[in-house]
């Protein structure tokens, strides 16, 4: 492409007719290109060809505006003075296409003058009308997300401040003191196995003798043999098994006082769980990290305020739902960071807690349930009647507490779902949102309680089968006392499943949608 002729010089210029250097770096302004030239290719005729309109002309307004430098040339387009951006392309005498596709291009025929600044919050692109009229709009959350996240807070402080009062009110007195004495456990190592008579001469070789090197205990360094019944409820030991005994606080040196009661297995469980936070760590690395400290958090809770303060006196369901608050400020706060998200999940959990505590309650009362069982059974004789417990709390406690895992997970997916579906698509309204939520929401809530109803039946599959076994019918195993408590353990706790997941994602579709 030839260079443009070479401007002649005018002697009685002030310069002394030297063209003025152009600026270097950057488009050069249209006052210091030579007559023609576009800072592009050229079409013959001397028409720049880089910037030709791609589209058709953007409606004219109604009246012509004048922008800083005069009236805008006639057939050209007007400038906003609100954005300085042009409205239509500017034809280029002899080309009617015109090329106003590019803020950085001028029109010849007008004077130059200072540029209009940019309208604040407009994006980078708004100049390119024609071109790919695209806007970037990185501003700051509109108002309405700040006043849902307002609401959010409205919300969430009072159920803060409630759970903390009742933590306060129901913390736990003096541990009450049982009347049967507790038995004290020695550890030792099996070191011999042998068959022998269950009474001495008896001639039966019914029983097994074991013969256990006690570790500590007052027998500590020495051995003790142990009858065992030959019996299919009975353990079988072998050499080397590391086992527990109860010893009943008598005389040390009868074996009498010594019951061979379990085995040992503080070393696999210890391994086992050091498995299981390695692969969370592993995977979810500082994120894991906080679950595995929320986990441990709720140990503690359950160790030092939940169990204590039900052992004390304190109503079984006022302290399960107090711990169960507590408990998911705890993790979901600490394990998902203190966000509007975490906080939708928080609030999905609290009114699914709640309802979970009036539907237990009620069904329990007008089915009946007792709740004594064999194990409540025996904790209320070890107590004694100086301690009052109450068996129907119990159960409701327990129906509480199992529920809050599978809300916890309910919950914190349905809030990141709508996150993600509102970050892929930041387009989606609060109704758009929300329905695509729940038809996550509906996949979730069919597999979690699948899930629940399983885990349930695995852990009273022993029950199950002696019901079965022992009972006349389906409708009788179904209606006794201890299967009964667990059906209404499971069917209470997937209601609160089922309500978690429209509250959840109508509070996130809600935040996300007007943010």
């Amino acid at each position: 492409m030839p260079p443009p002729p070479p401007v002649p010089r005018d002697p009685s210029a002030p310069d002394g007719g030297r063209p003025a250097a152009p600026r270097t770096g950057g488009r050069r302004r249209a006052e210091d290109r030579p007559p023609g030239a576009s800072g592009g290719h050229r079409l013959p005729g001397g028409e720049p060809a880089r910037h030709r309109a791609r589209q058709a002309p953007a409606p004219r307004r109604p009246a012509p505006v004048e922008n800083r430098s005069g009236p805008a040339p006639a057939g050209g387009a007007a400038t906003d003075p609100a954005d300085g951006a042009e409205t239509g392309p500017i034809p280029h005498p002899g080309h009617p296409g015109g090329w106003g596709d590019c803020p950085g291009q001028a029109d010849l025929g007008a004077t130059p003058g200072p540029a209009a600044p940019p309208a604040p919050g407009r994006g980078h692109g708004q100049g390119h009308a024609q071109g790919h009229g695209h806007g970037h709009g990185h501003g700051a959350a509109s108002p309405a997300g700040r006043r849902v996240r307002r609401l959010l807070v409205a919300l969430l402080v009072p159920c803060a401040l409630a759970t903390l009062a009742g933590v306060a009110l129901l913390w736990p007195g003096a541990t009450p003191v049982p009347e049967i004495p507790p038995t004290q456990q020695v550890h030792g190592t099996v070191t011999a196995v042998q068959v022998a008579d269950c009474s001495p001469g008896a001639g039966d070789r019914r029983c097994t003798g074991v013969t256990v090197a006690l570790s500590d205990g007052p027998r500590a360094g020495r051995d003790l043999v142990q009858l065992v019944p030959n019996e299919p409820s009975t353990p079988r030991f072998a050499v080397n098994d590391p086992v527990t005994l109860s010893w009943s606080g008598a005389n040390p040196d009868d074996a009498g006082s010594y019951q061979l009661v379990d085995f040992q297995r503080g070393a696999p469980l210890g391994w086992l769980a050091a498995a299981f936070a390695l692969a969370v760590v592993v995977l979810g690395r500082l994120r894991g990290f906080a679950a595995l400290v929320s986990l441990a958090l709720s140990f503690v809770i359950l160790l030092w305020f939940v169990l204590p303060a039900i052992l004390s006196g304190g109503s079984p369901l006022a302290v399960a739902v107090t711990g169960a608050c507590l408990i998911m400020f705890v993790v979901l706060y600490l394990t998902h960071g203190f966000t509007a998200r975490t906080s939708c999940a928080v609030l999905g959990t609290l009114a699914s807690l709640a309802l979970i505590g009036v539907l237990g309650y009620l069904f329990t009362v007008t089915s009946r349930l007792t709740g004594l069982d064999d194990t409540t059974a025996t904790l209320i004789g070890t107590l004694g009647p100086g301690v009052p417990i109450d068996p129907r709390g119990l159960v409701l406690a327990g129906l509480v507490i199992g529920a809050l895992g599978a809300l916890d997970d309910v919950t914190v997916t349905q809030a990141s779902a709508v996150w993600e579906l509102g970050a892929a698509n930041p387009e989606l309204g609060v109704r758009e949102l929300f329905a695509a939520g729940m038809r996550i929401g509906r996949d979730h809530v069919a597999s979690a309680v699948n899930t629940l109803v399983l885990a349930y039946a695995g852990a009273a599959l022993p029950l199950l089968l002696l019901f079965t076994v022992a009972a006349g019918g389906v409708t009788q195993v179904l209606t006794s006392q201890d299967v009964a408590t667990e059906i209404v353990r499971t069917l209470v706790g997937s209601i609160g499943l089922v309500a978690a997941v429209p509250v959840t994602t109508g509070l996130a579709a809600l935040v996300v949608g007007r943010r």
